[in-house]
């Protein structure tokens, strides 16, 4: 790239992954939106590949970190919706990457949101360093306990900064240490994550006198159930959380900026492989409606929700610039990094490495790459084509059977007409009804299936399949 580094004696490349919870892909200056102020995000797009077409394998908080982790889908690692219960086990017991990276060699590092579990101040598995959030709070500002290697510490101010902070003391520990080791630091930012409130003035200030014009707040439809998380109804209001969203993407910009000053001022920002994507999607007008696939019931898979931003920078490879549209989610990164890392992939897991396509930079060698992206939330299921049209299918729950959609987005990119029950699709529903199912009783476990949710026990009092609830959305986490 542009500087020189340092190589480890392992020659192994360090990894650092920033995964920020509610980020959506079009809240990025560097995927076309005109608004947002994101010069370190464009910087690892410029300086290595973009990803037009990245999605989340469940478009909700704990499962898609979940799959990341574990590098399994929903209905096999069994977590379908965001952690809440405090007794639920999360993934315990099941490996994890970081586990994977540490038997390589790898010095370990967690800064941030883990919610693998419902509370944070427990340090899992697999890390040698564990900075997290004592409680599942989203306050972005006041009064901030996390757990430092499970030892309470009280901070005060505006999280993403403390967070960045922790990374940055990992970063500087571990390069003056005697260590040869390369590392992995996960870096998880929460505060596109609502409440839309207490971001820092200055941001803010400058989004509030805005054109906010590359958003619409739209109408809902009722094609998609009913509103949980509607956008506000009054302009004001609307755009008071939009300014909110953007100054809290680029409080997370300049914060992954601060990091990336810091590899750089120690020689190695070019031996480091870096990640920047987010959990899944989010919503902020688009449709209506705000947050992701719990806004509505039942559960949405809209393509706000779905789709997430995926930049990576990889120092020995020549996509400077690139720019691919193949489709990839979060359990073909966990291939990756497990790839980078040297660790072999598992034959029962459904990602696939893309490194090889990364280290030539042609997407022609992503020919033979899968041409249907697959997403579950709960009791339903989705597959989208690479050409637009997209088949969800919902099953049996708690609250009833809702009906089964289909999309075609080549004609309908707001997704609202549903042509289920049209003859002239009747045949390539048929066909990705085959493949969907082929896929999921490939991957799935039994016991942890999605489509049998009225088996499994429950993981917050707000799952869209469970209607009856009657809680306090301020003080409860909401994925």
């Amino acid at each position: 790239m542009t500087h020189s580094s340092e190589i480890k004696r392992t020659n192994k490349l360090n990894i650092l992954v920033f995964l920020t919870d509610d980020h959506g892909s079009w809240a990025n200056r560097c995927y076309g939106d005109p608004i947002v102020n994101t010069p370190s995000i464009d910087f690892l797009a410029a300086t290595g590949a973009r990803f037009e077409n990245a999605f989340t394998p469940c478009p909700v908080c704990s499962p898609a970190r979940a799959s990341f982790w574990t590098g399994k889908i929903p209905s096999a690692h069994g977590i379908h919706d965001h952690i809440g219960d405090s007794e639920h086990p999360g993934i315990t017991g099941q490996k994890t990457l970081a586990q994977w990276l540490k038997e390589a060699g790898y010095y370990t590092g967690l800064c941030g949101k883990w919610h693998g579990h419902a509370y944070g101040q427990n340090p899992q598995p697999g890390f040698d360093y564990w900075f997290s959030q004592w409680f599942g709070t989203n306050a972005k500002f006041g009064p901030q306990p996390f757990s430092r290697n499970g030892e309470r510490e009280e901070y005060h101010g505006h999280q993403s900064p403390l967070i960045a902070d922790s990374a940055i003391q990992f970063l500087h520990e571990h390069k003056h240490s005697d260590s040869s080791a390369p590392f992995f630091l996960f870096v998880g930012f929460t505060d596109t994550h609502s409440p839309f409130s207490t971001l820092p003035e200055r941001l803010v200030q400058k989004y509030r006198n805005t054109p906010l014009n590359a958003i619409e707040n739209e109408p809902f439809s009722n094609i998609h159930g009913e509103e949980v998380f509607a956008s506000p109804n009054d302009e004001a209001g609307w755009r008071e959380q939009l300014a909110q969203y953007y100054a809290s993407v680029e409080l997370i910009d300049e914060q992954v900026g601060r990091v990336l000053d810091v590899l750089e001022g120690t020689g190695e920002l070019d031996n480091t492989v870096i990640v920047y994507t987010s959990d899944h999607g989010h919503m902020n007008g688009q449709h209506g409606l705000l947050t992701k696939g719990n806004a509505t019931i039942p559960q949405n898979f809209l393509e706000e929700s779905i789709r997430v931003p995926l930049v990576v920078r990889h120092p020995h490879s020549a996509t400077y610039g690139q720019i691919f549209n193949f489709m990839v989610d979060h359990t073909d990164l966990h291939a990756t990094i497990r790839e980078i890392a040297g660790v072999e992939p598992a034959a029962e897991l459904p990602g696939v490495s893309y490194l090889p396509i990364l280290e030539s930079s042609e997407e022609s060698s992503a020919i033979s790459w899968r041409s249907k992206q697959f997403c579950e939330y709960g009791n339903a299921r989705m597959i989208r084509t690479d050409a637009g049209f997209k088949l969800i299918r919902r099953y049996p729950g708690p609250n009833g059977h809702f009906q089964d959609e289909f999309y075609n987005l080549q004609i309908d990119p707001q997704e609202r007409q549903n042509f289920i029950a049209d003859p002239a699709y009747a045949s390539l529903v048929h066909q990705l009804d085959g493949e969907m199912d082929s896929f999921f009783n490939t991957f799935e476990s039994s016991d942890c299936s999605g489509r049998n949710i009225a088996r499994l026990r429950s993981w917050n009092i707000i799952e869209p399949w469970r209607s009856e609830w009657n809680g306090d959305l301020d003080h409860i986490l909401v994925g």
